[in-house]
């Protein structure tokens, strides 16, 4: 059974860096993630978890929202199977717990209820 594992965390100021990771966890390793759309969700104390970012198994499309577009990268390292969140230009806004989700096969929908493997989270908290 596969199982995602977020890593990659942590404080950063305003207008800085950091890079996620999405792994599969070490009894799961033998899943290939590029079998699996991949995608990035973040949820903020209080409010409703939200899309950030996907790659899919369709050519590697990628599907972004609208707030992180331009500042955000979702890429696959397929000889670590992992999945990469490079979040530059980081924003106070950003800030909350990021989840990676996996979907097998295709999906242009950055919807949590598309994806049905989830990780445990990773904080990200931007400081103004």
């Amino acid at each position: 059974q596969l199982q995602v594992v977020e890593s990659g965390g942590g404080l950063v100021e305003a207008g800085g860096s950091l890079s996620l990771s999405c792994g599969t966890s070490a009894s799961a390793s033998g899943f290939p993630l590029n079998a699996y759309t991949i995608g990035w969700f973040r949820q903020a104390p209080g409010k409703e978890r939200e899309g950030v970012a996907s790659i899919s198994t369709d050519e590697d499309k990628t599907n972004y929202a609208a707030s992180v577009k331009g500042r955000f990268t979702i890429s696959r390292d397929r000889a670590r199977n992992t999945v990469h969140l490079q979040m530059d230009n980081l924003k106070p806004e950003d800030t909350g717990v990021y989840y990676c989700a996996a979907k097998s096969g295709p999906t242009e929908y950055l919807v949590p209820t598309y994806y049905n493997t989830w990780g445990q989270g990773t904080q990200v908290t931007v400081s103004s």
